[in-house]
Parts: C-alpha cells; structure tokens; sequence
C-alpha cells in the first residue's frame, strides 16, 4: 500500500502538466453506448498512469417520496457499510471494506446530488491493480449487504446531526427559504427524523433494484486509458448489476412558478441575521444559460467587484460578504442572493439587495462591467478543469445534461459573444423581483 501511495503523490504534479496541454489542444471528448444501455463519456489523459470514473444514474433526491426524504441519501450512503457474499466472494463488513481500498490504494464512493446518484473511482492504471480495484468497485455498487444494526446506528447518527444542525440560523433559513421557493416539489423536501425513520432496510433494497442498472447509467472517465480499455473498464464495473430491461421512471413535475412575494421573519438570538432572497430559476439546458452566467458574475457571483457587494458592503458596510447565484439542475434550481448582517441593520440590507436586483433586472450591466466580467471569466477557464477530477465533474456535467461533446471547446466563444442587451432580455424573462422569497432568520422579533 505504501508503494502504491508513493506512487499517486509522484504523478500529482505531472498530472497537472497534462491537463494544461489538453487545454491548449482542446479536449476531444469520445461518446458512445454499450449494448447494456449505458453511455460512455471518455477524455483519453495519458500523461500519468491514473484514471478517474464517475457513474451516474438518474436516481437522485428528486425521487424520494417526500415522506421518506433522504431515502436516496441513506441507500447511497449505506453502500460502502459492507458487502455480502456472493457465489465464491466472502462478505465484507465496513472495517474489512475500508481495508480493501487501503491495500489497493484507490478509492471509491458514492453520493446523492439531488438530481441524480454519482459513484466515483480513482485508481492508478497498472493492470493488475485497476482490476482488482474495479472488482471490488463492482462488488460494491452490485452487492451491498444493507446490514440492520449498521443502518440503526447510521439513523441514530443522522439524527444527532440534524438536531445540531436545527441549532444554527444557517440551517433554519435554508430550509424555510428551500421550502417557499419549491413549494411541494421535490427540491423543496426536508429530511428530517420522522422521514428517516420511515426508511427500512427493505426500502433501501427495493430503491437499488429499481435505479442502479446497467441501461440507467451514464459512465465519465478520465485518465490514461484507451477507447478500448475503458469500455472494458465500464463492462466491467457495471457487470454485477442485473441486466434487467430499463421500465420508464415516471417523470418529476416541474417546478412552479411563485404567483406572489413570501416573506418569513423568524426570530433567533443570533449576532448575525441570515438573509435569503430567491425565486425558482432555470434548468441547467436552458439557452440562456451562458448569459445568465456572465450577468450573475456582475451582479453578485464576481465576489468584490459585484454591483451588490459594491452597494451593500462598500457603500454602506450592512455586510461583510454578499453574493447571488443561480444553482439550475434538472429541473428549475433556486436563483438566491445570500448575506448576513446585525439584526437592525437586516431591514435595510434587504432594501438596498432588491434593489439592486431590480435595477439590474431593468437596465442590465454596463459595457465596462460586461467586458470586465468576461475577461475574467475568460481568463479563469483554465481553472476550472486544472486537474482530473475539475475535468470529470465537467464531462459528467456533459453526459447528465445531454451537452454538446465540444462543450468545452467552445465555453470561451459563449462567453465572448455576450451582450448588454442579451442579459437585459434573459434576467427579465427569468427573474420577477416583486414575487420573490425573503428569509430573515435572526434577532427578537425577526426584525
């Protein structure tokens, strides 16, 4: 294991000279599907001998019942407590599991995103140890053993969590402002202790049975490996899991529109008032989704060079930190802009937030804030798929939203081609600043 692990820290610098090269010479993205079903997404890497997967499959958050929120979580979460045996492969309990990618010196885990569950592996590329370490991978997304007493202890765990959690103001007004903003979609859904304990054993295998399919799954790669190769490595990592035909999932509702402004004061003995504003916004396929990018770097997502740092914390100090941002999945994600203040000065840094949210929704950026913006953005590409994993969460993004395979090629272009008038017409089509969301959860009345 030592070995193993000498050898990943010798690659880590190497690594990051092989991404810069596949950023100057663009980033060819190979696309096909396997006769099971699943989809392959595949960046070739081969400056050093490691390899990143991501699998996905469309079984995320958005599909619990909303009186067993944080069943997808609980089930994804329970999937690394163990596994059982199967034909001449003995059991493996969570310490003996653990022990397992220790010695291999790899890694692989699971999580819920919300809008869809993502298993992910890394593992160097020597032959003989990226197949045991695809074994085992296999194993584990195929043959959880879901064991009883493991799931009672996690619940208690969670649980606890929770209850610190309900002590925080943070907590309280991102589960108010989520609540208003999605109403009874999904999104909105709370896991709390009375849905985690309508979560059974049996729940949990019934959800693997029916999501984790070969014909469901969408596979990135990224690494030293051939066409060839990683379609062997996905056969491989997939071929445990029954090869069952793919029922249609029944489709999720949109999300709403709010008919009206909601406004939630809640008090709490707090130094600071948390501060939320939002509305539903868009979906990650939007057409407008390039120029609603650049427009929220002006105004609230450039940290301090945006419009609303600029009003409420330079010009009269009602914060230290304020931002927006959209957050768009599947389906409609929450546009927010977010801050903390002292409890008497919450009534006007929520004045001076709208407006200028308003004023931007009306009359857009300037040119010197649009080309600031976009140099910016422009410059800090690099920065966002500078190492393995920046690259796999952005070729996973390809593959979950049906993007284009030049994608990244062409983000550059997108960006530039922006306008003054182009983010004047997109925010008034996808923000309403009078029927929007406003959480203010901090000092004795909420005031």
């Amino acid at each position: 294991m030592k070995v193993q692990m000498i050898a990943i820290k010798n690659v880590a610098g190497a690594l990051l000279f092989g991404l810069a090269g596949l950023v100057q010479a663009g980033i060819p993205i190979q696309h096909w599907t396997q006769p099971s079903g699943a989809g392959v997404w595949l960046v070739e890497s081969p400056t050093v001998p490691m390899v990143d997967v991501r699998i996905e499959f469309d079984a995320g958050g958005r599909r619990d019942p909303a009186a067993q929120a944080g069943l997808t979580a609980a089930s994804v979460g329970l999937m690394s407590k163990g596994i059982r045996a199967n034909g001449g492969d003995p059991a493996l309990d969570e310490n003996a599991l653990g022990e397992a990618w220790a010695d291999l010196g790899a890694s692989f885990g699971g999580s819920d995103g919300g809008d869809r569950v993502s298993f992910s592996l890394r593992s160097l590329t020597y032959p003989d140890l990226l197949a045991r370490a695809a074994t085992l991978a296999a194993r584990q997304l195929a043959e959880p053993a879901y064991p009883q007493a493991v799931w009672t202890r996690e619940r208690e765990r969670t649980v606890a969590a929770l209850r610190e959690a309900n002590t925080r103001p943070a907590t309280i007004a991102g589960r108010t402002f989520n609540q208003a903003v999605f109403g009874s979609h999904p999104y909105g859904n709370d896991t709390n202790e009375q849905s985690l304990a309508r979560i059974s054993v049996a729940d949990m295998q019934a959800w693997h049975a029916r999501y984790l399919k070969p014909c469901r799954a969408k596979v990135s790669i990224v690494g030293a490996v051939t066409r060839a190769q990683a379609d062997a490595l996905v056969t491989q990592l997939l071929a445990r899991l029954p090869a069952a035909a793919c029922e249609a999932l029944p489709p999720v509702a949109e999300v709403q529109p709010l008919s009206a402004a909601v406004e939630k004061r809640i008090p709490f003995d707090s130094a600071q008032a948390h501060v939320l504003i939002g509305q539903p916004g868009f979906k990650r396929d939007d057409p407008d989704f390039f120029i609603l990018t650049v427009g929220n770097y002006i105004l609230g997502g450039g940290g301090f060079v945006s419009r609303l740092t600029e009003e409420v914390r330079e010009k009269r100090g009602l914060s230290y930190s304020v931002y927006s941002y959209f957050a768009p999945g599947l389906h409609a994600g929450a546009f927010t802009i977010g801050l903390q203040t002292r409890p008497d000065q919450a009534a006007q840094a929520v004045q001076v937030a709208r407006e200028v949210l308003r004023r931007f929704v009306t009359d857009g950026p300037t040119p010197a804030e649009l080309q600031a913006a976009k140099d910016n953005l422009v410059g800090g590409f690099a920065l966002r798929i500078d190492n393995n994993r920046k690259l796999l969460d952005n070729v996973a993004n390809i593959a979950a939203h049906n993007l284009p395979l030049d994608y990244l090629d062409t983000w550059n272009q997108q960006v530039a081609k922006v306008t003054v008038a182009d983010i004047r017409a997109a925010f008034a089509r996808k923000l309403q600043p009078e029927r929007m969301v406003t959480v203010v959860v901090g000092g004795r009345d909420g005031q």
